[in-house]
Parts: structure tokens; C-alpha cells; sequence
């Protein structure tokens, strides 16, 4: 089995700066991608920012310049630094890992974390 456990998030005013940082553990052997997504009350869950194991980055506009995401391969974790913070980017965040589980099979498994709650306020 494969966990994925969120922690970083916490209350912060428009225009500070958090941390959210995602650990895997479990039966992996390469983690291809990871990445964060995000849901409000009310709205879907979308994605937030990805990484791949070789660093290329994707981005939704509406964090663009102030978000960045970062991965430490030997660790099996990746980051994702929060600045400049808006009251629209309160939302519960799910970091999000797709691997492979063994050597000799190359079977991709998407796996989810339990999310973390980010709130944005004054």
C-alpha cells in the first residue's frame, strides 16, 4: 500500500506565505509525477500545480508567479511554496502522486493524500 500525508497548511492573512509538504511511503518504486490540487467549498477539485520526476512544472494560471512546487526524489516528497496568498486560494489541498509500485511491472497508480486545510484571511 502506498500513503501520501499532507502538512503545512494552517490560517494566514492575504498576502502571507505557507508551506504545504507531502511525504509518500509505502510499496513504491518510481514516483512519475506529483503534484497538488485544491477544492473549495462548493466547487470541484482542480489542479493546483504538478512536477514530474525530471522537474518540469506545470501551473494554473491563477497561481502563476506566486506558487512554486518542488520534489526531492531520494525523499519521495515534493513542496509546494505559497506566497502572496489571496483569500481565493482558501481551499482544502490534496497532494496527488502517480508511480509505479514495482520494478518489473510498469503499471502507473494514481494515489491521493487526506488534504490539508488552507484558509486566507483577514
Amino acid at each position: 500500500q502506498v500513503q501520501l500525508v499532507e502538512s503545512g497548511g494552517g490560517l494566514v492573512q492575504p498576502g502571507g506565505s505557507l508551506r504545504l509538504s507531502c511525504a509518500a511511503s509505502g510499496t513504491i518504486f518510481s514516483i512519475n509525477d506529483m503534484g497538488w490540487y485544491r477544492q473549495a467549498p462548493g466547487k470541484q477539485r482542480d489542479l493546483v500545480a504538478t512536477i514530474s520526476r525530471r522537474g518540469s512544472t506545470n501551473y494554473v494560471d491563477s497561481v502563476k508567479g506566486r506558487f512554486t512546487i518542488s520534489r526531492d526524489n531520494a525523499k519521495n516528497t515534493v513542496s509546494l511554496q505559497m506566497n502572496s496568498l489571496k483569500p481565493e486560494d482558501t481551499a482544502v489541498y490534496y497532494c496527488y502522486a502517480r508511480l509505479t509500485r514495482s520494478s518489473s511491472n510498469w503499471r502507473e497508480y494514481d494515489y491521493w493524500g487526506q488534504g490539508t486545510q488552507v484558509t486566507v484571511s483577514s
